[in-house]
């Protein structure tokens, strides 16, 4: 009897110790199951770090390009608006002159030719944007005249006003192109 009761003490121990395995494996597998859980969890975590960080790579990388491409048809425009900006430039001392001519002739042919150029010349460099600006009687404005002289103002009303335009300024497409140079009272 003995030996049976050996045998079902020895049955008895590896009942419990295959229990106790079983038991093992499965807390085991459960652990194994929660890391793969945990490891997967922090991927996808990673994974949407590195989706909004290329998103917002990509964003700023859209809206950079967007602003290249409006300074660069800015940049366009402006060189097709004042792209004869110097020669337009070059031009002025000859109108100059040739108002000077036309204030000096005598001769009606001659003063009529001459006329007929320069107001072909103007009608042409305005058709470019050239305008000139009236500086005399208006108040000076150091963004548009250059002040050739400062006198003292006849009356109380002329005080700050320009009086004399010694060389008359223009503007091309609205910008100054050169500054009226300008007497005015103080």
């Amino acid at each position: 009897m003995e030996d049976i009761n050996d045998n079902l003490n020895e049955e008895i121990q590896e009942s419990a110790t295959n229990n106790e395995n079983e038991e093992s494996q499965k807390t085991s597998k459960k652990e194994k199951k929660r890391n793969k859980h945990n490891e997967a969890a922090e991927q996808i975590q990673e994974m949407g770090e590195k989706l909004a960080e290329l998103n917002d790579k990509y964003v700023r990388t859209v809206a950079e390009f967007e602003n290249y491409r409006k300074r660069t048809n800015q940049e366009k425009a402006d060189l097709i608006l004042n792209g004869g900006k110097d020669v337009i430039k070059n031009i002025l001392p000859i109108i100059d002159d040739l108002e000077r001519a036309l204030q000096a002739m005598t001769d009606e042919n001659a003063k009529e030719g001459v006329t007929m150029i320069y107001n072909k010349l103007l009608s042409t460099l305005q058709q470019k944007g050239l305008k000139p600006m009236e500086a005399k009687g208006e108040k000076f404005d150091e963004n548009l005249h250059e002040a050739v002289t400062q006198i003292p103002a006849p009356t109380e009303e002329q005080k700050g006003t320009v009086l004399d335009v010694v060389e008359k300024g223009y503007f091309l497409n609205d910008k100054v192109l050169r500054y009226a140079k300008v007497v005015y009272a103080m």
